[in-house]
């Protein structure tokens, strides 16, 4: 029987090139979105993918989906915490809404989007947990002192679930991409973007597909000795 795939925040960018991924190696795939419902109902009719929206940095709202998840796709035996936000501003400027936001989406959602799939993995003696971090949360960045601490709670959140989770059958994982073609980065002005790239020694933006690849072996029988582990895909732009 396939293994079932939620993937958070995964009808767009990198989320979405997750789920197709995930969907092309035999899983059952279903992917949350926040609020775009005409991006979430193009992206089930191109694909087929189930998509359900929830907000994730709401506990009730999170279990109340991934309920409705295994009842209509199965139990999720692979979770990909991929939804995140940014509120950029710099430091001396930052307001609390802007702190408390992103907070809530990008590390508690975390903790709210694999809190009630975790006693499930637990008890069937296997689960994947892949948490996609960012650059970002390695190294900072200006003006993003609200993201880089998600980010990087994000990877303590995979280091600390690992060792709770090996003798389950259960790995955690993280992924660091760094600056990947997706919409967002595409929209910036072109000379913001070619700054970007001169700082990539690969000299080019990322591709989503790259990211979904290495989720997918993360979700494999073949990465189970992985565990606790962050993978940085960056074109050499940064080193840990």
């Amino acid at each position: 029987m396939a293994r079932t795939a939620l993937v958070t925040g995964g009808s767009r960018g990198i989320g979405a090139a997750i789920s197709r991924a995930l969907k092309a190696e035999g899983y059952n795939v279903a992917a949350t979105y926040a609020g775009n419902d005409e991006a979430a109902a193009k992206f089930t009719e191109e694909t087929g993918i189930k998509t359900y929206k929830w907000n994730v940095a709401d506990y009730d709202e999170s279990k109340a989906g991934i309920e409705r998840v295994e009842a209509e796709v199965g139990p999720v035996d692979i979770v990909v915490a991929n939804a995140g936000i940014t509120r950029d501003a710099p430091f001396h400027k930052m307001t609390p809404d802007q702190w408390r936001d992103v907070i809530d989406t990008n590390l508690t959602g975390v903790f709210n989007t694999v809190h009630p799939v975790w006693p499930g993995m637990r008890e069937r003696k296997f689960g994947r947990v892949i948490v996609i971090s960012s650059i970002n949360g390695q190294k900072g960045q200006f003006a993003q002192v609200n993201y880089a601490a998600t980010k990087a709670g994000d990877l303590g959140i995979v280091k600390s679930l690992a060792q709770e989770g090996a003798r389950a059958g259960i790995t955690a994982n993280a992924i660091c991409p760094g600056y990947i073609a997706t919409e967002m980065v595409m929209a910036v002005p072109e000379k913001v973007r070619e700054s970007i790239i001169g700082q990539i020694p690969a000299g080019r933006l990322g591709e989503p597909e790259e990211i979904a690849r290495c989720v997918a072996f993360l979700a494999s029988d073949d990465s189970q000795f992985i565990n606790g582990s962050t993978i940085s895909a960056n074109g050499a732009q940064f080193f840990v």
